[in-house]
């Protein structure tokens, strides 16, 4: 229940009071009074509206005997009736969600552009510190402070929190998508846990992806997002055994794979793919699409998952495209190819604690018959993995070699 109603308490409760450090605080009384009284009294017929009556109730109870909070909340008042108000008729259509409000909020150009993003996935899907660090590939510390400066600066510029104008909605919409995708990725593989998928958040993702292409129909990296995230999950049910295990993509059996979503999702990338240079996502997204539509590893077009590959370094560069086109190459022209390129990434700040980095290198030196280097790469990879069926599979390829290595 808690994630469940975490952001749309929080944008309900900044909406009337206009203080995110109060949500979050009287969000996280509201929960714990939860905890104390539904096991006595039962689980109320609307949790959510139970939760966000208490939460309002406890806000005006600090506001009351808190001076600050106080003085705050009157400054904000003037804030806003000096500010041009948005009539309720042009918003009540565009922005149904109160969460993806709140999205949209957050994303003020004001703020740097990590420090939007963290601020969204920590305060808005609900993520902890450790889980947001990991999607932006910095140590926690550093989200931690991130996340702080963050909420310092729109205290100290006093950014009000509104609806922002169909003029704005185009400029933080790559902050919005931005956020939404980092949601799916910890859906995707959790950071850490026992379990490498967190369901509800890959779900809750396209969720709201699905919203906002209603919203912004002709957006076609909206389409792309969409895209993108239903050609992946639609892969979800075959990409972990009975007991939870990590089955990886050549061993998945394709016939669980969800066809529906890839046919929707395949003809999303039509869309976000026509009409212009393409974006990040659609191209993304049409690798995704490669992937769905091959029968086999084997049969999958490598040649020009690498030239799309190719095309995304330039759109979107960064150490992490590198990798991933590394891998293709040597599923291209050989284990050696690839590996060239994995080594000329070795010294990529991001990729240090990118457990995958060392997992694609010891992959390959085990097929260039280089025992003794693979084991090291898998054991370096086995340090970062987060999740347990992660680790695990790591163990088994390390198992697999140790014989080699003893003999």
């Amino acid at each position: 229940m808690f994630r469940e109603e975490r952001g749309r308490l929080l944008a309900s409760l900044v909406a009337r009071f206009g203080d995110l450090d109060l949500a979050e605080e009287v969000t996280s009384e509201a929960v714990e009074a939860a905890l104390v009284h539904w096991p006595v009294e039962g689980v109320p017929s609307r949790p959510g509206a139970w939760l966000l009556t208490t939460a309002r109730r406890k806000a005006v109870d600090r506001l009351r005997r808190d001076r600050t909070y106080a003085a705050r909340l009157a400054e904000l008042q003037v804030e806003a009736e000096r500010a041009d108000p948005v009539p309720a008729a042009d918003t009540a259509g565009e922005l149904p969600d109160d969460r993806l409000q709140l999205f949209f909020t957050c994303a003020h150009p004001a703020l740097a552009a990590e420090d939007r993003t963290a601020l969204m996935l920590r305060c808005l899907a609900g993520l902890g510190t450790p889980e947001v660090a990991r999607a932006f590939l910095v140590p926690v510390a550093t989200m931690a402070q991130r996340i702080v400066r963050a909420k310092k600066k729109i205290r100290e510029a006093r950014i009000p929190f509104r609806v922002p104008g169909a003029d704005e909605l185009p400029e933080r919409l790559p902050g919005v998508l931005q956020a939404v995708y980092s949601v799916f990725n910890e859906g995707y593989v959790a950071s850490s846990g026992p379990e490498l998928q967190r369901l509800d958040l890959a779900e809750e993702a396209i969720r709201l992806a699905r919203i906002l292409r209603r919203l912004m129909p002709a957006e076609r990296e909206v389409a792309g997002l969409l895209a993108l995230m239903l050609l992946v999950h639609a892969r979800r049910d075959a990409r972990t055994g009975p007991d939870g295990a990590l089955v990886l993509l050549d061993d998945q059996d394709r016939g669980r794979w969800d066809r529906p979503m890839i046919e929707e999702g395949s003809a999303l990338v039509v869309t976000a793919l026509s009409g212009g240079a393409p974006g990040p996502y659609g191209v993304q997204a049409a690798i995704a699409a490669l992937h769905d539509e091959a029968s086999d590893v084997a049969g999958t077009d490598w040649p020009q998952i690498v030239a799309l590959y190719e095309v995304l370094g330039a759109l979107a560069p960064s150490p992490v495209v590198e990798l991933n086109r590394a891998v293709a190459v040597a599923m291209r022209d050989g284990p050696a190819a690839g590996l060239a390129l994995l080594d000329a990434l070795a010294d990529a700040p991001q990729l240090r604690g990118h457990h995958p980095y060392q997992a694609a290198r010891g992959e390959l030196l085990e097929r260039l018959g280089r025992p003794a280097e693979a084991l090291t790469a898998y054991g370096q990879s086995l340090e970062l993995a987060g999740t347990e069926p992660e680790r695990e599979q790591l163990r088994r390829r390390i198992a697999r070699l140790s014989p080699g290595r003893d003999a």
